[in-house]
């Protein structure tokens, strides 16, 4: 087929046009996308959040009143360089944890000199906050016998509330005495350096309310 000039600039034009015209629409399409948002979220990011009022799920029981707001308890721990006193605060509470090394000779539950005076430093802090309400706890590492652990503990508290009593000299104070042994380590027995810290006596009671 012998095409006329005319027709042949004609279907030149016309293919033209159409390629165009593709070559538009698809780049439209590229523009549109946002390389920032991942697929699939754009309708989920634009869509608003609707809350139901009248939803009785949001919505406190007739009769029913909103409980008494609380403090969180938050624990503070000091422990001196030694690692030989530790004290811990608690909104409700006060204690101390005094390793039996620094209180006692080995195996015994007489009071060392320098023990009187740390305890007496307790017993400060006592008065200061008032405490009426004393307890005094006795603990070992697990070597050696249970029941000898027991007994040990239980001397060692008694010893340690003894020098608080004269101390404090005040009738209104009681006194919680116990002896835990091997029970309740605060590290692990498999150590001498864990066994250290489970042997202790602590000394805890309420703070004053502010």
């Amino acid at each position: 087929m012998t095409l006329t000039p005319h027709r042949a600039a004609t279907l030149t034009a016309a293919t033209l046009l159409l390629a165009t015209t593709i070559l538009t629409s698809g780049t439209t399409a590229h523009a549109d996308e946002s390389p920032s948002v991942p697929p699939g979220t754009e309708a989920t990011a634009s869509a608003p959040v609707e809350v139901d009022g009248n939803d009785p799920d949001l919505k406190i029981p007739e009769g029913a009143t909103l409980a008494e707001p609380k403090v969180l308890d938050i624990k503070q721990v000091v422990e001196d360089q030694t690692g030989d006193e530790r004290r811990e605060d608690t909104n409700a509470d006060v204690k101390f944890a005094l390793q039996a090394e620094v209180l006692f000779p080995k195996d015994s539950a007489r009071l060392s000199a320098e023990a009187k005076s740390r305890i007496s430093a307790i017993a400060e802090e006592i008065k200061t906050q008032n405490a009426t309400s004393i307890r005094v706890f006795g603990f070992t590492d697990n070597l050696g016998s249970s029941a000898h652990g027991d007994v040990l503990s239980k001397q060692r508290a008694n010893a340690v509330q003894e020098v608080l009593e004269g101390e404090l000299n005040d009738a209104n104070v009681r006194y919680e005495v116990r002896g835990y042994g091997e029970q309740y380590p605060i590290s692990s027995n498999a150590t001498e350096s864990g066994r250290k810290k489970n042997r202790r006596v602590e000394v805890s009671f309420p703070r004053t309310e502010n």
